[in-house]
Order: C-alpha cells, then sequence, then structure tokens
C-alpha cells in the first residue's frame, strides 16, 4: 500500500504541509543542483565539444578532467577584481546576482519526482507549487535579463551596454513565441502546475478516430510537435546560448555585456548562463517530456519504474539529453547576424505559433462531436487550404537588366565608369615564343631500382 501511495503524483494538495527542516533540505538540494549544474555543465560542454572537433578536451585535472572546472573556479576567485572607473558601484555588483537568483529560483517550482517518504513524512520532491508554477518559471525567466541589461548599463562602456541592449530585443522576441508554445500545453492539459502539467502525461492519451479508439502517446513533445519545436528554438534565444548568442558576440562586441566584469562577478555571470540552461532543459522535460515519468519501453518490462527515488533518474536523463543538444548546436551551427536572428523571430516562428495556436483551438473546440461533423470541420479547411497551396500564383522572376540598364539606372552625381566597349590589349608576355623542349631521356645506372 505504501509503495502505491508514493507511485502517485503529487497534487497542489500535498504542498506545504512539510516541517522546516525538509522544506530547507529541499532548498538546499535545489542549490546543489544548480552549482553541480555549472561546475559539470562547462565540463561536459569542453569534453563534448572537444569530442566533436577531435580533440581531448579537459582530462588532466582529476578523473577525466572533472577537477578543471572547479580549478578553473578557484582561479577565478583568486584574481583582481577591477571596477571600471565611470562604472556605477551598486548596479555594476548586484547585476550579476539578479541573474543567478531568477536562474536558481526559478528550480523551486519544477518537479523533480512523485511522492516519496523522507524520515517518515510523505512528500513531493518538488520544493513548491501553486496554481501558476508555470507563469513563475516565465516571470522569472523575463527578470534575469535585467542582470544582463543593467550590467552592460553600469558597466560605463559602449561595447556593454549595446550587448545589453541587445539582450533586451532578443528577449522581447523570443518571449512571445515561448508564452505561445506555452499555450498548448494549458489547452491540452487544463492546469498551469508543473505536478498537474507531469501528471497530465502520466498516462497515455486516447485518441477517436473513425469511431475507434487509438492509443496515443502522452508525451506532448509527440502531441505538440509544433510547440515543442518552437519553445525549444525560444529557449536557446531566451538563455543566450550560440547560435543565439548575440548579447556577446565576440566578432563585433567583444564580450558584449560582460566585457568589463571579471573576477568572482563574471564568475557569477557563467553561473547564471549555465545554471538557465539546465533550469531551461527541465523546464523543457516537465512541460513536454513527461517529467519524471520513465520513458514508454521501461514502463511497459518494470511497473515500479514511476515510484520511489527511481524517477529522479529518468528526469535528470532527459535534462542531460537536452544539455547535449544546447552544446550540439554550439559546436554545430555559426552564429546568426542579428538581423537574421530578428527577423526569423517576428516573422517565421510568431506566425506559425499564432495559426498552430488557431488550428488546436479548433480541434479542442470539436472534441465533443460525433466523427462525421469531425471529418467535415477537419476535411473542407485542410482541402481548401491544399487547394490554395496548389493553385496560389508563383512569383515571376524579373528579368536581370543589361549591363547598359544598370548603368542607366546609376544615380546622378556617381562615380565615372570607363567605357563599356574598352578593349584591353593583349600583354606582352603572351607574344613570347616558349622554344619546345625535348623530353631528357637519361638511361637508368647500375643502381637504379623501382621504388
Amino acid at each position: 500500500m505504501n509503495a502505491v501511495y508514493l507511485a502517485q503524483d503529487p497534487t497542489l494538495a500535498d504542498f506545504g504541509r512539510d516541517p522546516w527542516w525538509l522544506v530547507l533540505g529541499k532548498i538546499v538540494f535545489a542549490f546543489v543542483v544548480a552549482v553541480l549544474a555549472t561546475l559539470l555543465g562547462v565540463w561536459f560542454e569542453r569534453r563534448v565539444v572537444g569530442r566533436m572537433a577531435v580533440r581531448p578536451g579537459p582530462n588532466q585535472a582529476g578523473p577525466f578532467g572533472l577537477l578543471q572546472t572547479l580549478a578553473d573556479g578557484l582561479k577565478l576567485a583568486f584574481k583582481e577584481d577591477l571596477l571600471p572607473r565611470t562604472a556605477d558601484k551598486v548596479v555594476f555588483f548586484f547585476a550579476p546576482v539578479i541573474s543567478v537568483v531568477c536562474a536558481i529560483t526559478a528550480l523551486s517550482v519544477i518537479p523533480f519526482g512523485p511522492m516519496v517518504s523522507i524520515f517518515g513524512h510523505r512528500t513531493p520532491l518538488q520544493v513548491t507549487d501553486v496554481p501558476v508554477a508555470v507563469l513563475v518559471v516565465l516571470a522569472l525567466s523575463s527578470l534575469a535579463v535585467y542582470g544582463i541589461v543593467l550590467g552592460g548599463w553600469a558597466s560605463g562602456s559602449t561595447y556593454p551596454l549595446l550587448g545589453g541592449l541587445r539582450s533586451a530585443a532578443q528577449l522581447v522576441s523570443y518571449e512571445v513565441t515561448m508564452g505561445l508554445s506555452v499555450v498548448a500545453v494549458f489547452m491540452t492539459a487544463g492546469t498551469m502546475s508543473t505536478s498537474g502539467i507531469v501528471a497530465a502525461q502520466g498516462d497515455g492519451t486516447r485518441l477517436s478516430i473513425g469511431g475507434f479508439e487509438v492509443p496515443a502517446p502522452g508525451w506532448y513533445a509527440l502531441l505538440l510537435l509544433p510547440s515543442f519545436i518552437m519553445f525549444f528554438i525560444a529557449i536557446v534565444g531566451e538563455t543566450n546560448r550560440a547560435p543565439f548568442d548575440l548579447p556577446e558576440a565576440e566578432s563585433e562586441l567583444v564580450a558584449g555585456f560582460q566585457t568589463e566584469y571579471s573576477s568572482l562577478k563574471f564568475a557569477l555571470f557563467m553561473l547564471s548562463e549555465y545554471v538557465a540552461m539546465v533550469t531551461m532543459s527541465a523546464f523543457t522535460v516537465t512541460l513536454f517530456l513527461g517529467g519524471w515519468h520513465a520513458p514508454w519501453p521501461i514502463t511497459s518490462i518494470w511497473a515500479g519504474a514511476n515510484s520511489g527515488w527511481w524517477p529522479m533518474l529518468w528526469f535528470f536523463g532527459k535534462v542531460v539529453m537536452l544539455v547535449f543538444v544546447f552544446v550540439w548546436l554550439r559546436g554545430t551551427l555559426p552564429r546568426l547576424r542579428y538581423d537574421q536572428f530578428m527577423r526569423f523571430g517576428w516573422k517565421v516562428l510568431l506566425p506559425i505559433n499564432l495559426v498552430w495556436i488557431l488550428v488546436l483551438a479548433g480541434l479542442r473546440s470539436i472534441e465533443d462531436w460525433d466523427s462525421r461533423s469531425k471529418l467535415i470541420a477537419v476535411g473542407i479547411p485542410a482541402g481548401i487550404l491544399l487547394l490554395a497551396t496548389l493553385l496560389w500564383p508563383s512569383r515571376k522572376q524579373q528579368p536581370k537588366p543589361t549591363v547598359q540598364e544598370q548603368v542607366n539606372d546609376r544615380p546622378h552625381g556617381s562615380f565615372p565608369l570607363p567605357p563599356m566597349d574598352l578593349q584591353v590589349p593583349p600583354s606582352p608576355r603572351t607574344r613570347r615564343v616558349v622554344a619546345e623542349r625535348e623530353p631528357a631521356n637519361i638511361a637508368a645506372g647500375p643502381d637504379s631500382r623501382e621504388v
């Protein structure tokens, strides 16, 4: 009976009943996860990118180079802490702290597992949960950019200021796409609670097609595939990761918003970046990949896969898989231009997301109709869309203007052009006759041999 209870999904009623020491333990656990995410994340990224670039990566300090990141952190702590003369000292100090606090706080509403027993107390493996927990994560993600913007402004330098402005524009552009992608999850799960969304993905969905019940996967990454793809693209832009790391593009902004930072302040910015990457990966697992529930082959073989402490293994395994995708993108794709990045967010992702939400809302509104009415309601718009796609007039390619037309279209006052019929005389060297040489026939000596 105890095992059955521990395998249950937590609800909102299960929170707020823990003793103070258990709440404190959960908070410390979330903080330790954030710190370890930075230490192991930097090592993991350097090893994976090194493998992709056919080089070893860090492999000297500790087994497999695991202590290299710790050594780099200690080195940063003992470096000289520089403060620009024109910087705002208070804001310059607190800017990286804001980014770190927002990234770590977002882990408080992420469910790591089901109900477990800790020293006789049944409690969910989650710090807390609220009816609008997803909005809490979105709000903290929006607030985290203030650390970058304020850090760039308080540095009193041009390049950091431009990096902070880029980060603000980047947030506005991709926060809209991320929010619309989450709307599809709200509509399907019927709740904004993170534990409720994970519970909604625990059981497989059954679809009614032609009067027959067809089993379907419960993960929203498959049921809401367009939302999952656009959400993941948006979080890559939100976390300033390559190929969207434009606020710190060294090709035109040196190091961007963190150009003037050094020592522990620079380490805090690095900590916030990797914690944000892990937090957003955990958020994606919660919304689209079933949370702490084991994947399908494991649940069909092992009935107790989702009980006890085992779900933490499945949860962190999915998180590591998404972090690998972050690293894979960095080691594969080149950085986009800033105009390409903004155009992609406003002219591609946003319209597609709006159309997808409209289609999903229409499908949700006809769930209670009979099969024939559903077929008519879906078939007629699909047929109209197909005909419109096939019959849509193609854009005729404009004929390329001739050279004379291009010359005539030049604005008044342009640089003079040489005559278009100018004949360049041949080079005098081409008139020289090169004597034909006869091939040299040299007899092979007695010591010659084929090599």
